[in-house]
């Protein structure tokens, strides 16, 4: 079993930036591919990014490509979302994930967080 919490969302101007932090408990995630999803409301969740067990490969969705980096440390168990130039239409609850194989699909993740609220204001 592993267990995520997220961290670091909260309330920004469009333009701004935020880290999200997602912390892992229970077994190392190095044997994990770890994403990111997002649900805004009234709408299904959707893939934000993922990065592969090293962290050597990493995946975004086309809406935050070139504006968020995912990144990882093995070593403290942690996954970042590293969110710049935010716009209006990224407000969501921001959740992280862990997945045996390489996948996009959230279906395919095992283990998801509670999820951490993301509000950027025009």
């Amino acid at each position: 079993q592993v267990q995520l919490v997220e961290s670091g969302g909260g309330l920004v101007q469009a333009g701004g930036s935020l880290r999200l932090s997602c912390a892992a408990s229970g077994r190392t995630i190095s044997s994990y591919f770890m994403g990111w999803f997002r649900q805004a409301p009234g709408k299904e969740r959707e893939f934000v990014a993922a990065i592969s067990w090293s962290g050597t490969s990493t995946y975004y969705a086309d809406s935050v490509k070139g504006r968020f980096t995912i990144s990882r440390d093995n070593a403290k168990n942690m996954v970042y979302l590293q969110m710049n130039s935010l716009k209006p239409e990224d407000t969501a609850v921001y959740y992280c994930s862990a997945a045996k194989g390489a996948t996009r699909l959230e279906v395919e993740y095992d283990y998801w967080g509670r999820g951490t609220q993301v509000t950027v204001s025009s």
